[in-house]
């Protein structure tokens, strides 16, 4: 007689639990905007989401021990003339978050640690280069105040948010929309998924498409894809007959996937958040009432069913806690942040144990907020991985850190690029390659001189209304 052997995982037992009603955030008015993003970001510090706003676009930051009925007074973050679309906390500064909206703009806010008075208006910065929508935004996993945006305009932009230039323009690699964008671990690559129903994973430095998947999923409905910590790929979609899938791929195999599960029928995109350090995806997708979760191994069949956390509320969106801010003495592996039509609940999920001492096994060392790299270092070709820091007595987030932004001098740019021309070839034609950056110099000084004069314009405005006042 054969006796079924029961796979060995330390996460085979994870459940999830929902934290008690004080712990939930109330009356909040969710964005109702059609949009696929999370609406939700979160870090150790703050809870941020999304929020109806009249007139223009907003969200709300929370102090996350700010529990309980949210006073409808209570200050926003306003500035956008258009929906916000989407929040990203960047990983090494918990005081600072980025947002991206309909109105085409970025801006990158700096979040106090005291409540302020009012809403907080004046961004540390305002990123313009798109043309239509901004409708994703990530930060780079291990370089300092590097940021990723995609629009509608089909364009992905890589700004250094310390000086608010342009890194790198990814403006010819995809033929219609955007609907996700992700890094793998140290930052090297990414990996996006289109409306023309293809998966890339692309080198932004080289500006090359490394390797591509047409129809990684048959379905019409949109794709998500997450790298996970050894380079593969997890993407969920839909089957030509509308079930959800999750699928995982070797990069250097794109022919078929490594393991394809199917779930159910239904029309709401699954959002997958992966956590590198258990090798767990969760699936969370919007109107759904329930999270999947799944491991993945090295073994067949590489992706195993673990369990389903349900409820009776659809979710509007979904935080995901990043690792540092997990309560390791209560063996908590995850923490998401579900979004109801008006509050904010915790959702916790743990490997149960009967020890009340550290669990090595379960907290591996995880990424903290100190960058590897700067911005100039990582665009010059260099690569590294995360900074890891031990939980095992608790994550201490630092003291409140200032996003110090240095535009450079726009009247003093020596554009590096054309060489400085001899006497004696002097009479020699320009090549077409030294013309062509000259006109471009030329087109982005134009640029950032508007974008100065505007912003005097604007400070006159201020001034002679602070004037007009005191009169």
């Amino acid at each position: 007689m054969s006796r079924r052997v029961v796979r060995q995982s330390k996460f085979r037992h994870v459940f999830g639990q929902a934290a008690k009603a004080d712990q939930a955030y109330e009356d909040i008015r969710v964005s109702k905007v059609t949009w696929d993003s999370s609406f939700c970001a979160v870090n150790p510090k703050f809870l941020a989401i999304i929020v109806e706003a009249g007139g223009g676009g907003a969200f709300i930051v929370l102090p996350l021990a700010k529990t309980g009925r949210v006073d409808k007074n209570y200050p926003l973050v306003t500035g956008h003339t258009a929906p916000v679309l989407d929040i990203d906390w960047c990983p090494h500064n918990d005081n600072v978050i980025a947002s991206a909206s309909d109105d085409t703009t970025i801006m990158v806010w700096q979040i106090p640690d005291y409540t302020p008075m009012r809403n907080i208006t004046e961004p540390i910065i305002t990123l313009e280069g798109h043309s239509k929508r901004v409708g994703i935004l990530s930060w780079h996993p291990t370089a300092r105040n590097v940021l990723l945006s995609a629009g509608g305009d089909n364009m992905i932009i890589i700004w250094n948010v310390g000086t608010g230039e342009v890194l790198l323009s990814l403006d010819d690699m995809h033929p219609d929309v955007i609907h996700s964008v992700c890094w793998n671990s140290n930052g090297s690559l990414l990996a996006t998924t289109c409306k023309d129903k293809t998966l890339r994973i692309i080198d932004p430095r080289k500006g090359q498409v490394v390797a591509e998947r047409a129809r990684p999923h048959e379905g019409a409905r949109p794709l998500r894809a997450v790298f996970t910590a050894d380079g593969k790929l997890l993407s969920t979609g839909f089957s030509r007959m509308s079930e959800r899938q999750l699928a995982l791929w070797d990069p250097n195999n794109f022919e078929e996937p490594v393991a394809l599960q199917e779930m159910d029928t239904s029309n709401g995109v699954l959002l997958p958040f992966y956590d590198p350090d258990s090798s767990i995806v969760y699936l969370c997708g919007k109107g759904d009432s329930s999270i999947r979760y799944f491991e993945i191994t090295d073994e067949p069949p590489f992706v195993h069913y673990l369990n389903t956390f349900s409820s009776k509320e659809p979710q509007r969106g979904m935080g995901f806690m990043p690792k540092r801010g997990l309560d390791v003495s209560k063996c908590e592996i995850a923490r998401f942040y579900k979004l109801h039509e008006r509050k904010c609940e915790p959702i916790i999920m743990t490997v149960p144990r009967k020890s009340d001492l550290f669990q090595d096994d379960l907290y591996p060392d995880t990424p903290g907020p100190e960058p590897a790299l700067e911005a100039d270092e990582w665009l010059s070709g260099q690569d590294a991985d995360p900074v890891l820091i031990s939980l095992r007595d608790g994550y201490v987030p630092p003291k409140h850190r200032e996003l110090r932004v240095t535009k450079r001098n726009i009247l003093d740019v020596r554009p590096p690029s054309v060489p400085r021309r001899s006497q004696s070839s002097s009479d020699a034609p320009l090549s077409q390659h030294t013309l062509e950056t000259l006109l471009e110099e030329i087109k982005a000084l134009r640029e950032r001189v508007q974008a100065q004069e505007q912003r005097i314009t604007a400070l006159e405005n201020m001034l002679c209304e602070l004037v007009d006042g005191t009169d």
